[in-house]
């Protein structure tokens, strides 16, 4: 199904994989994806890094999955490194697969110059595209704290605005505070925007995850900090990872009290820990 069409018939529960590099990662995300199916997923979201072969397996996951037949599949797409041609093409290739959800993002920029060359240069170009491409649901990305480009959040809303305006729906980058997605939603609606925003989830259950997080993307609050660290002193190993799970499912009954219209798992390819926050939040 269509992502728009799931998100107006009530709250979703998604989870994102990334394409396998390797037998042995491919052998732990098939586990994952059989591992979810109890949970009845809403969909599941594919990343795509960049790069010729990073994108078919990007679509071979995709186009796999909606084979398989269970749940519905969402592709990425970035800008960094295409031509318009490229994506036409990708998006045909798509679209004739029977995929109907599509994550239209900037990308990272890679070290390579060469590789960073596009014809795209901004997302907001590739939702167009997307659109007159192909009768997709259009998902775009959103960073609570505004995206690290941006200059202040004032400015990160109103581009996040106009993407919103052409696409359907946003998923955010991971975070740890419920007001964060409150905040951004507010701000949000100030503009007048009122389209689906998912909360985007992802536990913390090692203490060398706490600076790995910072890379990624989101920074792990102080107070967060401390209960991590007090757990680790308590228990080890297995007691921060309790702990990380606790704090995740107390997150997402705060997002989903807030009336979150539902909640996006990053999984990194591994099923334990939010199937544990999903049984903690839904029995």
């Amino acid at each position: 199904m269509r992502i728009d069409e799931l998100l107006a018939a009530g709250p979703t529960r998604s989870f994102e994989f990334f394409p396998p590099k390797s037998d042995a990662e491919s052998a732990t995300l098939a586990a994952s994806l059989e591992d979810i199916k109890p949970l009845a997923p809403s969909f599941v979201s594919v990343t795509y890094r960049g790069g010729r072969e990073s994108r078919q397996r990007t679509y071979d996951l995709v186009t796999q999955i909606e084979r398989d037949g269970y749940v519905s599949a969402m592709a990425h797409v970035i800008c960094v490194g295409h031509t318009r041609a490229e994506m036409r093409d990708l998006l045909k290739n798509y679209a004739d697969a029977g995929v109907q959800n599509i994550m239209a993002l900037g990308g990272d920029i890679p070290d390579d110059p060469l590789a960073a060359l596009s014809e795209f240069e901004h997302a907001i170009d590739l939702i167009d595209l997307v659109r007159a491409s192909g009768d997709f649901s259009v998902g775009v990305a959103a960073h609570p704290d505004g995206h690290p480009r941006s200059p202040n959040r004032a400015s990160d809303r109103r581009f996040l605005a106009e993407k919103l305006a052409r696409a359907d729906f946003a998923v955010t980058q991971f975070f740890f505070d419920a007001t964060d997605w409150t905040r951004l939603v507010a701000e949000l609606g100030e503009l007048g925007v009122t389209k689906p925003v998912l909360p985007g989830i992802m536990p913390v259950t090692t203490i060398t995850g706490i600076d790995r997080m910072k890379t990624m993307g989101a920074a792990v609050p102080p107070a967060l900090v401390e209960r991590l660290v007090a757990a680790d002193e308590r228990g080890g190993p297995s007691e921060v990872r309790n702990e990380g799970i606790r704090a995740a499912t107390a997150l997402c009954q705060e997002l989903l009290d807030a009336n979150a219209p539902g909640l996006h798992f990053y999984t990194l390819n591994r099923s334990t820990a939010t199937s544990e926050i999903y049984h903690a939040l839904f029995g």
